[in-house]
């Protein structure tokens, strides 16, 4: 598997990185070439999402309950075929925080220590 980090999608990848954005929802402002691939069903439910509403004090609840989703979710096993395919993938979210998001779960999820 190659490389993975997060990243926000407002941000300037590297050149060699391949681009996945793991919203459901596009965020504004940005032009589809900034993505290569679209994988918003890696993204957490629009209840779990709801839920959590970006305050870090439901952070550790949104966590657990997304853990849960990635359990049983194709679009991670997806991913980590991209993760194959590519030296470099750069996980994207559109969340102001860089580290209470879901990106950053997701990231946990797949290195494993999420489980």
């Amino acid at each position: 598997m190659g490389t993975l980090r997060i990243l926000r999608v407002y941000d300037d990848p590297e050149p060699d990185e391949f681009r996945v954005l793991v919203d459901r929802l596009w965020p504004r402002g940005i032009k589809k070439d900034r993505v290569d691939l679209w994988l918003k069903e890696a993204g957490p439910s629009t209840e779990v999402r709801n839920a959590f509403h970006h305050q870090a004090e439901r952070f550790d609840e949104f966590r657990k309950d997304y853990t849960a989703e990635l359990e049983h979710n194709p679009a991670v096993e997806e991913l980590r075929q991209v993760a194959a395919q590519h030296e470099k993938v750069v996980i994207l979210f559109g969340a102001k925080d860089p580290q209470l998001n879901q990106a950053a779960v997701l990231l946990d999820y797949l290195n494993g220590s999420s489980r």
